[in-house]
């Protein structure tokens, strides 16, 4: 067989994930070179046109993206035993109401994919989306937006221990991708990384004999935490971007 699936194309494109893709293809949203396609598994040459119907336009520009400054002590998006689910807060009285936009009614729970978890213990912002565009753009295989985090610790680190941080990191038996670690504090550190591996800075911090006191991620590209405060949530703006 020759070409590329038309779903995975659009998903490399950017232009929504690969189910999304496969569910305007099956409505008849999707036009390959002017023809419209709707029969999934096709095949098409990678350097073919591709065009969304004006009504699927619509529909992924209503699609809501939430920001959260999700506090310790809850999971990101998978459920254990006696912890709560960070779209939990995802409430009415827990909205930061300084932001202009309003929409009513509430995105449904079960519509929202969390793009970059973060682990029990940590903090910052979290991003749920029902874009996959989004979550593709910022978890995705080719995905290199930076996530930058402020790590406070037990000890102070030495300058052979942040050159180290700085440098080739090997974990699970692979490289890390490059890392960027600068000190802000005596006991304070920013970590900023294009991956996110399960645990990963706190792995890191392991290897080098640090002990981690608190980790809050405060920036995702160019989204950052800014005044939203711990516990709260706001949509992300029309004019904002990762």
């Amino acid at each position: 067989m020759t070409g590329i699936r038309l779903s995975k194309l659009m998903a490399q494109r950017g232009m929504c994930s690969r189910r999304e893709a496969d569910r305007l293809i099956e409505r008849g949203h999707v036009r390959v070179d002017g023809q419209t396609v709707t029969r999934l598994g096709t095949r098409i040459d990678p350097a073919s046109e591709i065009v969304v119907t004006p009504a699927a336009r619509a529909v992924q520009k209503a699609l809501l993206t939430v920001l959260l400054n999700k506090p310790p002590g809850l999971v990101s998006n998978q459920p254990e035993k006696g912890y709560r689910e960070a779209v939990s807060l995802i409430t009415r009285a827990n909205r930061d109401t300084t932001c202009a936009r309003h929409v009513e009614p509430l995105p449904d729970h079960r519509t929202l994919h969390v793009a970059g978890r973060l682990d029990i213990d940590s903090s910052g912002l979290l991003v749920l989306t029902q874009d996959g565009r989004i979550a593709r753009q910022l978890i995705g295989p080719e995905s290199n937006v930076e996530k930058e985090y402020a790590v406070r610790l037990n000890e102070v680190p030495s300058e052979s221990t942040l050159t180290r941080l700085n440098g080739e990191m090997i974990l699970d038996g692979r490289h890390l991708k490059p890392v960027t670690v600068s000190s802000t504090g005596e006991r304070t550190l920013h970590f900023v990384l294009t991956e996110g591996r399960k645990r990963q800075i706190r792995r890191m911090c392991d290897l080098v004999g640090l002990t981690i006191v608190s980790l809050t991620r405060i920036r995702i590209g160019q989204v950052g935490l800014g005044e939203l405060r711990r516990g709260q949530w706001r949509y992300l703006q029309q004019d904002e971007h990762f």
